[in-house]
Formats: structure tokens, sequence, C-alpha cells
């Protein structure tokens, strides 16, 4: 799979590849579409709802460039809230692109570079603590293959788009991602098409459309239907 780094219009990089016409984030801007869909629809929203929790588990569908894995564990920082974050993984980036990746500087903020390297850096398939608040533990496998170690609060469902990887998509899957959700559980997506709003219908999730990041207007947040 050829990968190549990009710049998106907010100044930071995403990954394109041109085998699939895809890119790994927004080409409208990598940091305001994680921050947008992941953390203020996702995070901030359940800590909003949850706001004597003094810990959330996270999953992340797909690993990529750590973005996401990023931007939570600095507002585990703000929102001083302990936080498991899993996720997997079946191709990660090779290290002469990772050291590339510039969301540090376009955070202006120098200081979180090591956190994103020991990101990176820590050991596949254990739970290894990053920050005071941030333990991380990256599974290399695919979705099919894979099994929480607890119930988890907040899905971040950042696959491929429907047409570079639809089995990703389906109510099959959205039922595997369903029964890995706490009580109190959502997931968020940049994605809002249709068909894939029918297939978390129809997985069991109640399914609401939401403001999307800039260059798209609409995302999706779905909890369970008897949540």
């Amino acid at each position: 799979m050829q990968r190549n780094l990009i710049v998106t219009k907010d100044g930071s990089h995403s990954i394109a590849v041109p085998e699939w016409q895809v890119a790994y984030h927004s080409v409208y801007g990598a940091v305001q579409e994680s921050l947008h869909v992941f953390i203020e629809a996702g995070l901030r929203y359940w800590r909003n709802q949850n706001k004597t929790a003094s810990r959330c588990v996270i999953f992340e569908m797909g690993f990529g460039t750590g973005l996401n894995a990023l931007l939570t564990a600095l507002e585990a920082e703000r929102l001083q809230v302990r936080i498991m974050y899993e996720t997997v993984e079946a191709f990660p980036l090779e290290q002469s692109i990772i050291e590339q990746l510039n969301y540090s500087k376009t955070l202006e903020q120098p200081a979180s570079q090591p956190v994103f390297a020991l990101l990176h850096s820590s050991e596949w398939n254990t739970t290894e603590p990053i920050t005071d608040l941030f333990s991380l533990r990256k599974v290399n496998t695919l979705l099919a293959n894979y099994t929480p170690v607890e119930p988890v609060n907040i899905i971040y469902y950042d696959a491929f788009a429907p047409g570079a990887q639809p089995d990703l998509w389906t109510s099959e899957v959205f039922e595997q991602l369903l029964n890995m959700l706490a009580p109190d559980g959502i997931l968020v997506t940049y994605c809002s098409k249709g068909d894939v709003r029918r297939a978390m219908i129809a997985a069991g999730f109640h399914v609401e459309k939401i403001p999307g990041p800039p260059g798209k207007r609409e995302m999706l947040r779905a909890k369970k239907l008897n949540a």
C-alpha cells in the first residue's frame, strides 16, 4: 500500500492512499476534523453527560497517524479525567512518515511532541502509560479479531470511507461495536451517508445527525437504543 504525506488546508499533515483514492483525514483540515468529530462531539459531549466520572474508556478504529490519540491525551489533562485508550491498526505507519508529522507544531504545543513520539514508540498489544492520565493499548489486528478488555464509553469510528472499505460499514460491524459499549456509551464518526446511518439503526443504535467539521455538512453520533 503506497502512502504519501500531504498537507491539509489547516496546515496539518495527513496521509493519502492513492490506490483507494482516500486520505486518513479531511483535506479541509486534519486537526480541525479530529477536534470537531472526536474531541468536541465525542469526548467533551460524553464528559458533559457524565460530569462525575473519573475515568473513560475509548476505542478508536484505526490508530493511523496517532492524531486522535494525541488530541485525546491533551484533552484528558484539560478535563482531568483518566483515560484508557484502546485502538486497532492492521497496517501501522512507517517510522519515516511518523517522524515528519507536524501535529505538535500545528497545535502550537511543542511540549506535546514527546507525548506524540511515545504514542508511536509504545509497545503493541500491551497497555502502556503515556501520561499520568492517559494509558494506551494498541493492537496490531483487524477489527473483526478484536475484543476490548472492558466496556467502552466512547467509540471513535475513524475507518476509511465506505467507498474504500465497505466491509467496515455494515450492520454486522455495528452490532459488534454496539456490544462493546458500556450503557452510557456513544459512537461518533465523520461519515453521515444514508446507508451507514441505516446500518447503525439496523444494528440497534439510536442515531442523530449533527453538524460536521469544516468542509462537511453533517456527521453522526449514536448510542444504544435503551440508553
